[in-house]
Formats: structure tokens, sequence, C-alpha cells
């Protein structure tokens, strides 16, 4: 995944940087909301359940974007989507770790340390 962004007009939300749409940063944020809310781990069924309820339209959540915000409001997005869109680039960015052997996800601080290392990286490469 390729993250393009402009330093000088960088947004307080990190969803806003990662994301293209305003609907896919909605339902990233809900994931890891969801997430956090069941000890930072959740297992296969867990995440297929999450899917599939905002597959059907039945998950209901506050969301503090306008012009929702402090509504509950019921979300819908296709769960195949959902896989490939969300799910996918956050397991590759390291945002989120899939334990192959207890099948389940858990947020991960991979993310950060990559971009550390993508710094690291670049004051090499100015040093050469």
């Amino acid at each position: 995944m390729v993250i393009l962004f402009d330093r000088f007009n960088l947004p307080d939300d990190i969803y806003e940087i990662i994301f293209a749409t305003k609907q896919q940063k909605i339902v990233a944020k809900l994931l890891i909301q969801n997430i956090k809310e069941n000890g930072k781990e959740i297992g296969k069924t867990e995440m297929s359940l999450f899917a599939t309820k905002l597959h059907e339209g039945e998950l209901v959540a506050y969301i503090d974007e306008e012009p929702y915000k402090g509504k509950k409001v019921k979300l819908s997005y296709n769960k195949r989507q959902f896989y490939d869109r969300i799910l996918t680039p956050m397991k590759s960015m390291g945002l989120i770790d899939y334990d192959l052997y207890k099948k389940t996800y858990r947020i991960s601080d991979k993310f950060n340390k990559d971009m550390i290392r993508v710094g690291l990286m670049w004051l090499r490469e100015l040093n050469k």
C-alpha cells in the first residue's frame, strides 16, 4: 500500500492519512475500536461477525464525523471490500497482526517501527 501525504497539511487523524475515502476511515476506526473493546485481540470468528454485521447493515455505532456527530448510525459496508480495502491493508502495514496458530487478530505497533525504519533509511540516503 502506498501512503501519500503533504507534510504541510498533515491531518490530525491517522486514518485520514492511511485511507482514501471517508467511509474506509470510519470502518477502520470502528474495527480498531472493536478490537480494543475486546482486550486488543479478537478471533477469526469475531472478525467474521464484525464483517457480516457491516455487510448486512446491522452495525450500529456512534460516529464522530459530521453530519453524524454524536448520533447512532447504522453502517453498511460490503464484506469483500472490507477484507480487501480495510483489513488486508491494515495487516500489510503492520497496524493489525494475525496469529496463524491462535487464529486471532490483534492491534500491533509494527507500523510505528516501520515508519521509524523508513525515516532512518532516508537519513542514511542523505548521508551517502
